[in-house]
């Protein structure tokens, strides 16, 4: 089964940009849709962008024109670029299948944190 390992988190004052990249470690040409999410402690985990096979985004309310989530196949990988961050987007970000789907192996996720 695919897992995911993520990168790229941080510390970041608001206002601030940060790149998260998820690596599978085995191919995602076959899967149609990945997603990122996030989780804060005692809440469940929120997806907050997805992209498909034929490079199709969908975010949500909370991260839009914020946040653009990319994917490069040939690299297993799938990116999130965040922009103009705020204490709300504090949190530990994840990636997998989106939520309709079958989840593959969750990684560790990482860290973004944005403070002053």
């Amino acid at each position: 089964q695919v897992q995911f390992v993520e990168s790229g988190g941080g510390l970041v004052q608001p206002g601030g940009s940060l790149r998260l990249s998820c690596t599978a470690s085995g191919s995602i040409d076959s899967i149609y849709a990945l997603a990122w999410y996030r989780q804060t402690p005692g809440k469940p985990r929120e997806w907050v962008a997805i992209v498909s096979n034929t490079e199709n985004t969908i975010y949500a309310d909370s991260v839009k024109d914020r946040f653009t989530i990319s994917r490069n196949n040939p690299r297993n990988t799938v990116d999130l670029q965040m922009e103009s961050l705020i204490p709300d987007d504090t949190a530990v970000y994840y990636c997998n299948t989106p939520p309709w789907a079958t989840e593959l192996g969750w990684g560790q996720g990482t860290q973004v944190t944005v403070s002053s």
